[in-house]
């Protein structure tokens, strides 16, 4: 007879996790009820998924590629406009003011949510708008700025990571696979069609090896506390002092030098980000301590005062750190000192978003969006927002050159960047629907080695990695173009 399947879902009552969901697959062997051995092929309910996005990303590859090559086109040092690079960024005021979204506790709580999965998405989302606005208009004078925004998105890497690690201490193969599919698939075949080097994707590198610095940290910390007989706090600081020690040994010394391996943009982007994950593992840690004071300040009693005074701190923090460093023109005078003083503004910023109740259970659901499709955003924007491999800005409007009015050219941006966006969106799809069914057979195919019954892999959303940040007072711990 033929297999029957039977499904098994347990819901978890956290809605950060998704749930559990099991198969097994019976067969009646000769009419006497014994159990023939299922295979792997069979059990695999995602492979005609998988091949109809295999299908889909040759299509969106093939657009990348004829937009990489479009004409006409001129080049993007005649496209410098800061009264344009402004104006979008006006627009984009104006977008999320009329995107501001409340989302208030369930049951009407005094629960305090410190950087819900919305905000550090809206977050990215607004990052991200700048920084290919940056790279569109040749905002030189923004770079310091826009440095800072793209160590804020490793130090996500690490921050994220550490709470993921530490509370489901998942160090699987399969969640392995899952990250490295996640963050390499699309760019890998998108750099192998166009035909750029991966240097132009420097994010993705160190966004992977954020992703190994704080899997290995934390399976360290787990170690010292399961086997050492740490406590919990010894073993983590442990972890995060050896972790550190490695950094130094390798980034403060000559060892540094084997990354001109790889290219001379990979040597100067890794030592512009050496200690940005690192830094996100230690405010991983202190997560914990920082949802109490959460709870304490903005909990049930209202405090005018300590509202402000978080408020007057951050926009201190963000003012000292361009005071002394943001304001340098010389991008070569500032690129030594940045590794050690990115946090500062990006603390900064954190205080002043999370100053209220109010302001940590909104969120714009515009940037959100945007927040949501950085990956693809990011290694798109080279061939189809810009073209020639980021060299030239695509003219679509007929009259909208170099030589154009100002609102031909905003025209221009805008229907390019449409376009962009959309095609973006496709690709995460597909990029995550690739995700989803690899990671399901790699599962079933290590069963199998394993001898283990052949279960269907528990669900799980496809961009945990991305997106590490929803974590309550519960818990008490979870190439820029220049």
């Amino acid at each position: 007879m033929p297999p029957t399947l039977r499904k098994n879902i347990q819901s978890n009552s956290n809605a950060d996790e998704s749930s559990d969901m099991t198969f097994e697959v019976e067969q009646d062997a000769g009419g006497k009820g014994g159990k023939a051995p299922a295979s792997v092929w069979g059990l695999w309910t995602g492979k005609k998924e998988f091949v109809i996005s295999q299908l889909k990303v040759i299509l969106i590859l093939a657009f990348a590629v004829f937009g990489d090559r479009w004409e006409p086109s001129y080049p993007r040092n005649d496209n410098h406009n800061m009264t344009l690079f402004w104006i979008g960024h006006a627009v984009l005021l104006v977008c999320a003011i009329a995107t501001w979204t409340r989302v208030p506790p369930r049951n009407g709580s005094n629960r305090v949510v410190l950087l819900s999965r919305p905000q550090t998405e809206e977050w990215k989302g607004w990052m991200q708008f700048a920084f290919i606005m940056y790279h569109y208009y040749r905002a030189w004078s923004a770079y310091n700025w826009i440095r800072v925004f793209v160590s804020s998105y490793v130090w996500m890497t690490g921050f994220g990571n550490f709470l993921y690690f530490d509370k489901k201490k998942d160090f699987s193969i399969e969640r392995m696979v899952s990250m490295i599919i996640r963050i390499n698939y699309f760019p890998i075949l998108l750099s192998i069609c166009t035909g750029v080097s991966l240097d132009l994707y420097y994010v993705v590198p160190l966004h992977t090896v954020g992703f190994f610095v704080t899997l290995v940290t934390c399976w360290v910390s787990i170690k010292l506390e399961t086997m050492a007989g740490l406590s919990y706090w010894k073993s983590r600081i442990a972890a995060v002092m050896l972790c550190l020690l490695a950094h130094v040994l390798f980034y403060e010394t000559k060892a540094v030098d084997v990354l001109l391996f790889f290219s001379k943009e990979i040597h100067f982007r890794f030592q512009a980000d050496k200690y940005s994950a690192w830094i996100g593992i230690v405010c991983g840690m202190l997560m914990g301590k920082a949802s109490e004071y959460m709870a304490w300040a903005y909990g049930s009693v209202d405090r005018p005062l300590v509202q402000w005074a978080q408020r007057f701190l951050g926009v201190g923090l963000i003012l000292t750190w361009y005071k002394g460093f943001g304001y340098l023109d010389d991008k070569y005078a500032y690129n030594p000192v940045h590794p050690y003083v990115f946090i500062i503004p990006l603390l900064g910023w954190l205080m002043v978003r999370n100053s209220s109740k109010y302001l940590t259970e909104c969120h714009s659901t515009f940037l959100e969006f945007l927040g949501r499709n950085t990956l693809e955003t990011y290694v798109l924007q080279f061939h189809l927002f810009m073209n020639h491999s980021v060299q030239h800005i695509p003219i679509i409007i007929p009259g909208s050159g170099a030589d154009g009015s100002n609102l031909l050219r905003l025209l221009n941006m805008m229907l390019c960047g449409s376009v962009f966006v959309a095609i973006a969106v496709q690709a995460r799809k597909i990029t995550v629907s690739t995700q989803t069914t690899v990671v399901e057979v790699v599962e079933l195919m290590l069963k199998k080695v394993r001898g283990q019954p052949l279960v269907e892999m528990a669900e799980e959303d496809p961009d945990e990695e991305m997106k590490p940040m929803v974590i309550d007072t519960s818990v008490p711990e979870p190439k820029t173009i220049s």
